[in-house]
């Protein structure tokens, strides 16, 4: 719980051991008691106790440490709720840390990529924001164009006082400056993403060609339907997987092939549309067999991708071999594979980490923009930046001059949350769990 009145909700039901008054109770101390209902004792407990202002909301706050299930939780739950609590909104305590100072949006936006890490890297660049990593490099950005902006106020203030060609210089400079440290951020969003959402990946092939089993061998389960059936797999399957510390989104995708109804042409169509918008293509051919025309157009659909090529089926007698000049037009990136004794998947892996070096990524250095609302409005800045200039090129006043600069700072504002309406905050919120 956490209020202002939270220890008067706590002590009309919980009983310390050693009675004592609220005031003589130090935070960052524990008591040992009993959660009682008229008498009746629920519940042997432990509760914490955390005093304003130095709390994770800078409220007074507590927490009760109960036996588990889930009957005993939601008698204390309900206890608290009859005495005086409410419950809390998705997100809640972060927003009230917010609300009350103690970190900035980016903060809180950590917490929710905290929760939601799939691998250690991503985990790493949440707790490296809700340290104040990237807060830190937008605060010396936005102290730098607060320096001139001194100046530009001097000089509206002051017209008397012709400064105004050092002005405009002095803006320039710094527009060049921070544009430079603006545009590394904004960079920083495809490695950030693929941290945070994982690499886009379509498994695509014909019917049969042992698209599902390679989805199996990769998730060592029985994921996807696997029979010699050919079309068994008529919508996509996606999961997530972490192959050597890079998350992967494995997408399964329905075999390319000339549809046989109407409910295959839509897996198809659909498989199609995954591909083009992959960010890897794992094409994979029955090696066992020549390749046909619908061969041709799953090569020509990794043209231009980054895509590695199977050869399944290693085990059976191979008609296709990785120097086939057909293959070697679309990627050298070529492997032979047995999807279903597990044969090659190891170079599979390998070769994936060769693609998506992440270790490239120096987290200890380096700032990632890892969210889209974060990159959109970097991106924004630096549209700001360029109509500054063309104010500038365009000998505008300098209190025009000084609106465009204004609106950079705006910009950077809302990142942190310093100029953000409450419709975003309340948006941002709402997507956090009900006990964070």
């Amino acid at each position: 719980m956490s209020g202002k009145n939270c220890f008067k909700v706590l002590d009309k039901i919980f009983e310390p051991k050693r009675k004592q008054n609220i005031e003589d109770i130090k935070g960052y101390t524990i008591k040992y008691g009993n959660i009682v209902d008229e008498g009746n004792v629920i519940d042997e407990v432990l509760v914490s106790y955390f005093k304003e202002p130095k709390s994770y909301t800078t409220e007074n706050m507590c927490e009760i440490n109960s036996h588990g299930g889930n009957v005993i939780v939601k008698k204390i739950l309900d206890l608290c709720l009859k005495n005086g609590a409410e419950l809390a909104e998705p997100g809640e305590f972060t927003k009230r840390a917010f609300l009350n100072g103690r970190i900035d949006l980016l903060q809180a936006e950590s917490v929710i990529d905290i929760i939601n890490a799939k691998t250690e890297k991503e985990l790493k660049t949440g707790v490296n924001q809700l340290k104040g990593f990237l807060s830190n490099e937008i605060g010396k950005i936005k102290q730098e164009i607060m320096d001139v902006m001194v100046n530009i106020e001097v000089t509206i203030d002051y017209p008397e006082y012709d400064v105004d060609d050092v002005t405009t210089s002095q803006i320039s400079a710094m527009l060049d400056s921070i544009e430079v440290k603006l545009k590394k951020l904004e960079n920083s969003f495809d490695n950030g993403k693929i941290l945070k959402e994982g690499i886009k990946t379509a498994i695509i092939g014909k019917p049969n060609a042992g698209k599902s089993s390679l989805l199996n061998a990769i998730l060592k389960e029985d994921r996807a339907i696997v029979t010699e059936i050919e079309g068994t797999t008529r919508d996509t399957i996606e999961e997530f997987v972490n192959v050597n510390g890079i998350p992967l989104k494995l997408i399964d995708t329905a075999g390319i092939r000339e549809a046989k109804d109407e409910v295959e042409k839509i897996g198809i169509n659909k498989s199609r549309e995954i591909a083009n918008d992959a960010d890897l293509i794992i094409a994979i051919f029955d090696s066992s067999k020549e390749l046909t025309n619908e061969d041709e157009e799953i090569l020509e659909i990794a043209k231009n991708k980054k895509s590695i090529i199977l050869l399944n089926k290693v085990d059976l007698e191979s008609k296709v071999k990785e120097n086939d000049s057909r293959l070697l037009g679309v990627t050298d990136n070529i492997i032979s594979i047995s999807a279903l004794n597990n044969y090659g998947i190891d170079k599979l892996y390998e070769k994936i980490t060769d693609l998506f070096d992440l270790n490239e990524i120096n987290l200890d250095n380096e700032v990632l923009i890892t969210n889209i609302r974060q990159k959109n409005l970097i991106s924004k800045s630096i549209e700001d930046i360029n109509a500054t200039r063309n104010s500038i090129s365009s000998s505008m006043p300098i209190d025009i001059i000084a609106i465009s600069v204004k609106e950079i700072l705006e910009d950077l504002g809302k990142i942190t949350g310093e100029e953000v309406s409450e419709d975003i905050i309340n948006e941002i919120f709402s997507k956090f769990c009900l006990g964070k």
